[in-house]
C-alpha cells in the first residue's frame, strides 16, 4: 500500500473516531437530561421536593433539599458507568491470553476517571446528607467538626466513607491495570462499592428487613451490569469499533439474566416494604414504584427485541440498526435511575406496628422451641434461597449438558452433591433459621450444619470436575470464557495459598474461636449482612478444609491418604476443646443481641449458652464418621487403580516378552540370576 493509501486511510479512522466522540458526548448528555427530567417530576409529584416545614424546627433549606438527591444521582451514575466500563473490559471484548486489548485498555482508562467523579459525589452527598441530619444549611456544617463525627459514627456517613475511600482506590489500581484478571479485581471491588449506601437506607428500616436488605442488593448489582453493560456497548457502536457483535452477543446473554434478577429483586424489595397490595395506589412510594415498574416492563420488551432483531441484523452487518434502538433503551434506563433516586427520597408507608423483637428480627418472637415449630416455621431467607437455587441449578444444567453430548456422570455424585443442597435449604429456610437468632443453641447447630455437614456433601459432588466437562471453551483461541475464568482461578497463587493442607486447617479451627471469643459475632449478629458473613465463612471454610480431607476435585497440592486422616485426627479435638469452653463460660456472648429480644420462655440465655457448647462437643462424630468412610472408600480405589495399572504395564510387558512391567522387581529378578549364574559357575 501506498503512503498516501495508507495516510488517507488513518485520516479516516480518525475521523471516525472523533465522529463517534461527538455522537458519544451527545447521548451522554442526552441521558442526563432524561434522568434529571425523570427525578424532577419524581421528586415533585412524591412530595419530596415541597415538604411540610414546620415554624420552629430545623429546615435544611432548600439548596440541600435538591442538592441531595442531584449528589446522589451522580453517585449512582459515576458507580454505574465505572462498572460498566470495566465489565466490557473484563468480559464484553477478546482478550490475548489473559492480556486486554487497546480498545479494553481504553475503557479501564476511562473507568479510573469515572472513579474519581464517583468518589467526589460520594463527598458532596456526604455533606448534604449531614445538612438533612442537623437540619442547617450545607454551607454551615462544613467548618466544625460534625463532619468528621457523621463520618466516621453514623452508619450513612460511614457507608459514604468507604465509597469514597473505595473509589479511589479504583481509580489509582485502574491506572496500571493490564491484564484482564486486574480489570476483573477491580469491576469486583467497584460492585462491591456500590452496596454500602443503599444497604443503610430505607432497606434497613423494613418491616422485614432481612428480605428488604439482600433485596437491594441483588437489585443494584445486576441493575449495574444491565444499565452500564449497555451505556459502554452503546458507546462502543458509536465509535465504530470492529468488535461491536462480539461484544453485543454477549451482552445479551448477560441482560437476559440481569432483567429477570432485577424484576425478582425487585418484587421481593416491594413485598419487604409494603405491608399491602393497597398501598401501591393510596401512597406516593407505591406510585413511584409503579413508574419504575411500567419502565421495567418496557426494557423487558426492548430487550426482547434487541435478541429477535436487532441482533441478527448486527451479524448482517447493520451496526445503525443497533445504535438507534440501544439508545432509545439506553435512555430508558437513566429514566430509570432517576426515579430511582426518587424513590429513596420518599418516605414508604409506615409498617405494622411490632414489639421491640419485631424490629430486630423482622418478625415476631417464635413461640417456644419444638420439633414441629422448627419443621413448620418456614422463614424464606433472599440470599441463602438464591444460593441454593444456583446451586442446584447449575450443577443440574451441567449434568444435562454432558448427557445430551453422550457423555456420562456418577450418580453418586450427583446425590451427595444434592443431598448437601437439602441440608442447606433446611439449616437457612426452615424454622431453624428463625430460631437461629433467638438461641444461640440453634445458632450453634445451624453453625456446625453448614461448616461440617453441608460441606462434605458438596465436595463429595465435584462441582469443578463437572464444570470443566461441560463448560465449552472459549471461541476465540487466547480469550476467557467460563472455563478459561474457571481455570484461571484454580491455578491462581491465592488459591495455592489457602488450599494448602496447613492454610485450609488453620482457617477452619482458628476461624471459629477468633468469631466467637471477640467482639465479632456480637456485631455479626445486629446487622443482617454479618449474618449473611457468617453463613458464607462457614460454607466456605469447610469446603475448604474437606476438599483437602476428600476432595474429588484436584486439588493444588497432593496429600497422601495417611496425611489426609492425621489431619483429620488433630483437627476433630479443636471443636471438642471450643464446646467444652462454651460449656464452662460463665459470661453471654452478644449479651446486648440476645437481652433486646425480649424472650419469655425457656431456659436462661447462659444456659442455652451452655446447651450450645455441648452441641459444638458432640456434633463432630456424625461428620468424622462420614469423612472416614469417604476417605477410606477413595485410599481403597486409589490402591485397585494403582494395583489394576501395574498389572496391565506387566501384562503389555509380557506380550512382548521383555520384563514383567515394574523396574523394582526386573531389577530383584535380575539380582537373583546373577547370584543363580555366580553359583553355577563356581
Amino acid at each position: 500500500m501506498s503512503k498516501v493509501g495508507r495516510t488517507t486511510r488513518t485520516t479516516r479512522t480518525t475521523r471516525t473516531e472523533q465522529g463517534g466522540t461527538g455522537r458519544t458526548v451527545k447521548l451522554a448528555l442526552a441521558g442526563a437530561g432524561v434522568a434529571v427530567a425523570a427525578l424532577v417530576i419524581a421528586m415533585i409529584a412524591g412530595g419530596a421536593a415541597t415538604p411540610r416545614i414546620i415554624p420552629g424546627l430545623p429546615d435544611e433549606g432548600t439548596f440541600t433539599r435538591w442538592g441531595l438527591p442531584l449528589s446522589k444521582l451522580v453517585l449512582n451514575t459515576a458507580g454505574v458507568l465505572t462498572a460498566g466500563t470495566l465489565l466490557a473490559a473484563t468480559v464484553f471484548l477478546p482478550s490475548d491470553k489473559g492480556l486486554l486489548g487497546r480498545t479494553a485498555l481504553t475503557y479501564v482508562k476511562a473507568a479510573s476517571w469515572l472513579a474519581l467523579v464517583w468518589a467526589a459525589a460520594a463527598a458532596a452527598t456526604m455533606m448534604f446528607s449531614l445538612s438533612v441530619a442537623l437540619g442547617l444549611p450545607v454551607i454551615e456544617v462544613l467548618g466544625g467538626n460534625e463532619l468528621t463525627s457523621f463520618a466516621s459514627q453514623v452508619s450513612n456517613g460511614i457507608a459514604l466513607t468507604l465509597v469514597v475511600l473505595f473509589a479511589v482506590a479504583v481509580a489509582l489500581f485502574a491506572r496500571g491495570a493490564i491484564t484482564v484478571g486486574a480489570s476483573g479485581g477491580l469491576l469486583l471491588l467497584a460492585l462491591a462499592t456500590l452496596l454500602p449506601p443503599a444497604l443503610t437506607g430505607h432497606a434497613s428500616s423494613s418491616p422485614n428487613h432481612d428480605l428488604a436488605t439482600t433485596g437491594v442488593a441483588v437489585h443494584l448489582i445486576v441493575l449495574a451490569l444491565w444499565v452500564g453493560g449497555l451505556a459502554v456497548l452503546c458507546a462502543h457502536a458509536l465509535r465504530g469499533e470492529p468488535s461491536l457483535e462480539v461484544a453485543a452477543t454477549r451482552f445479551s446473554a448477560m441482560a437476559l439474566w440481569c432483567f429477570i434478577g432485577v424484576g425478582l429483586s425487585g418484587l421481593f424489595s416491594v413485598v419487604a416494604r409494603l405491608t399491602s397490595i393497597s398501598e401501591l395506589f393510596t401512597s406516593a412510594y407505591g406510585l413511584l414504584l409503579l413508574a419504575k415498574t411500567a419502565t421495567f416492563a418496557v426494557l423487558g420488551a426492548i430487550g426482547w427485541w434487541h435478541r429477535k432483531r436487532t441482533l441478527p441484523r448486527l451479524a448482517a452487518g447493520v451496526p445503525r440498526a443497533f445504535v438507534r434502538f440501544a439508545s432509545v433503551e439506553l435512555l430508558v434506563m437513566f429514566a430509570t435511575v432517576g426515579l430511582a433516586v426518587a424513590l429513596a427520597r420518599t418516605a414508604p408507608p409506615p409498617g405494622l406496628p411490632g414489639d421491640r423483637a419485631f424490629e430486630v428480627l423482622g418478625y415476631p418472637m417464635p413461640p417456644e422451641i419444638s420439633l414441629s415449630t422448627l419443621t413448620s416455621l418456614w422463614w424464606f431467607d433472599l440470599f441463602s434461597g438464591t444460593l441454593i437455587v444456583l446451586l442446584g441449578g447449575l450443577y443440574l444444567a451441567g449434568v444435562v449438558r454432558l448427557a445430551r453430548r453422550g457423555d456420562s456422570w456418577s450418580w453418586g455424585r450427583t446425590a451427595a452433591w444434592f443431598t448437601g443442597v437439602l441440608i442447606l435449604l433446611i439449616a437457612t429456610q426452615s424454622g431453624v433459621a428463625r430460631y437461629a437468632k433467638v438461641l444461640f443453641s440453634v445458632h450453634m447447630a445451624e453453625h456446625m450444619t453448614l461448616s461440617m455437614l453441608v460441606p462434605i456433601f458438596l465436595v463429595l459432588g465435584a462441582p469443578v470436575t463437572l464444570a470443566l466437562r461441560a463448560l465449552r471453551p472459549a471461541a476465540r483461541r487466547g480469550d476467557r470464557g467460563p472455563r478459561e475464568w474457571l481455570t484461571t482461578i484454580l491455578h491462581s497463587g491465592f488459591v495455592r495459598f489457602v488450599g494448602h493442607p496447613a492454610i485450609a486447617t488453620a482457617i477452619f479451627v482458628v476461624s471459629t474461636y477468633a468469631l466467637y471469643f471477640t467482639p465479632l459475632f456480637a456485631a455479626a449478629m445486629a446487622e443482617h449482612l454479618g449474618h449473611i458473613a457468617m453463613t458464607v465463612h462457614f460454607l466456605l471454610s469447610g469446603i475448604l478444609f474437606f476438599w483437602v480431607i476428600i476432595g474429588v476435585d484436584p486439588g493444588p497440592h497432593k496429600v497422601p491418604h495417611v496425611a489426609r486422616l492425621i489431619i483429620l485426627f488433630v483437627t476433630m479435638p479443636f471443636h471438642a476443646f471450643f464446646g467444652i469452653a462454651l460449656m464452662s463460660m460463665g459470661t453471654l456472648l452478644a449479651s446486648q443481641w440476645y437481652d433486646q429480644l425480649g424472650r419469655t420462655w425457656g431456659a436462661s440465655a447462659i444456659a442455652d449458652q451452655q446447651t450450645g457448647g455441648a452441641i459444638a462437643w458432640g456434633f463432630g462424630e456424625i461428620p468424622t464418621l462420614i469423612v472416614l468412610i469417604a476417605l477410606a472408600l477413595q485410599w481403597w480405589r486409589d490402591d485397585d487403580r494403582k494395583a489394576r495399572h501395574a498389572d496391565r504395564r506387566a501384562d503389555a510387558a509380557a506380550a512382548r516378552g521383555g520384563g514383567s512391567g515394574d523396574a523394582r522387581l526386573d531389577a530383584y529378578n535380575d539380582y537373583l540370576a546373577r547370584l543363580n549364574r555366580h553359583d553355577r559357575a563356581e
